[in-house]
């Protein structure tokens, strides 16, 4: 009994001594914070948080009490950062941009002066400073060379229509938009970008024999109507500057409405960017190339030699709503009847963070289908959208 008793003590007294020396440790070593970046305006007001990046003139600074702010250089006193950043130079090399060594740095009216607590260099004067990248991004996508998967960026998309009554059969309409540019970052100018795309539009309504009013009369026959068409096209834009660039692209069209069996372009040329800001973009195109046309009527096969002059202008509209619209003219020089175009307008309506309403209408003209096939090819098309970042 006296040795249960002086056990039942020594447990009592060592789980007392175990949670004092917890509470006690608790006490002396609580969870340090994260060290805040400090942004002092030149009128005297401060935020605390955290520097995102710096691009040209301004920052973008978050702060949990004012979310994401884009700040011009010319309104800041003093910026000192905790973390790790890279600063990029105008017309630096990119060999010397992808070589340098994060660094907590300071910005002042002076410049961007690097590891201002240690070894600090000269400073590096606001007008030479290109881009302020954080330590974790800039081993991620600037240091290390971009694989052939990283990067990509677009959307999937998926309509539907289904017919069950007399008639039954149905229309499917999938498709995909992917963009890959170098660096990834969106923020930085492009030394390059890939283009993919791809539209199926497929579906068939069966109608069974019907009688026709008339009991002498035959019925009406049964019958099949298809629609089938296919489009696909890639694009490789190389940048001599942020708004002009050499260009490589080719396309695959199938439209079972014009009688077209297949048509094949591959051709080179040059692209310029008029502008580009948040609220919209235009790009115009022109290239060189070989088309053939392979049609199922196998007489009005050709081949030719054309361009393609094209533009593509997107624009943010009020409630998120985004407009795109695209127009080319495919002239061929060796026969200057078979030539073609493309127009198309779409309205993308987001719904969730990545899930997205489109509405698209195109038409396809070809102004030497097979003989009797019309040359215009409308579509419009509703469906939903899925953004892959």
């Amino acid at each position: 009994m006296r040795l249960f008793q002086f056990v039942a003590k020594c447990a009592v007294l060592s789980g007392c001594v175990l949670f004092y020396g917890r509470t006690a440790a608790g006490q002396a070593n609580p969870p340090q914070a994260a060290a805040a970046d400090v942004l002092v305006f030149v009128n005297g007001d401060r935020l605390t948080g955290k520097l995102l990046r710096g691009v040209n003139d301004t920052v973008v600074f978050h702060s949990d009490m004012t979310g994401d702010v884009t700040v011009p250089l010319s309104k800041v006193k003093e910026l000192r950062t905790a973390g790790a950043f890279a600063v990029l130079r105008h017309g630096a090399p990119v060999k010397e941009s992808e070589a340098l060594k994060p660094q907590t740095i300071a910005v002042t009216a002076q410049g961007v002066v690097e590891s201002p607590d240690g070894n600090a260099q000269p400073p590096i004067a606001l007008k030479d400073v290109a881009y302020i990248v954080d330590g974790a991004t800039y081993e991620k996508d600037l240091a290390r060379r971009a694989g052939p998967l990283d990067g990509w960026n677009g959307t999937v998309n998926l309509g539907t229509t289904f017919v069950q009554s007399t008639q039954h059969g149905g229309t499917l309409s999938v498709g995909g938009a992917l963009v890959r540019q170098v660096p990834v970052l969106t923020y930085f100018r492009a030394r390059n970008k890939t283009m993919l795309n791809v539209q199926e539009t497929y579906g068939i309504l069966t109608t069974p024999d019907l009688p026709n009013g008339d009991p002498t009369l035959p019925p009406t026959p049964a019958s099949t109507i298809k629609t089938s068409i296919f489009h696909a096209d890639a694009e490789r834009d190389q940048y001599f500057n942020k708004r002009t660039y050499a260009l490589a692209d080719g396309s695959f069209d199938h439209n079972f409405a014009q009688g077209l069996q297949l048509q094949q372009v591959y051709g080179a040329g040059m692209g310029f960017t008029p502008f580009s800001t948040p609220v919209h973009q235009l790009d115009l195109k022109a290239d060189v190339h070989y088309e053939k046309q392979q049609f199922l009527a196998a007489a009005s096969n050709q081949n030719l030699t054309g361009s393609t002059f094209s533009e593509a202008y997107r624009r943010a509209l009020p409630r998120k709503l985004t407009l795109t619209q695209n127009f080319s003219f495919l002239p061929a020089w060796n026969n200057l009847n078979a030539f073609s175009g493309h127009l198309g307008v779409g309205f993308t309506l987001p719904l969730l963070k990545r899930l997205s309403v489109n509405l698209n209408g195109t038409d396809d003209y070809l102004n030497n289908p097979s003989p009797g096939y019309r040359k215009n090819s409308l579509q419009f098309v509703t469906g939903l959208a899925y953004s892959l970042r």
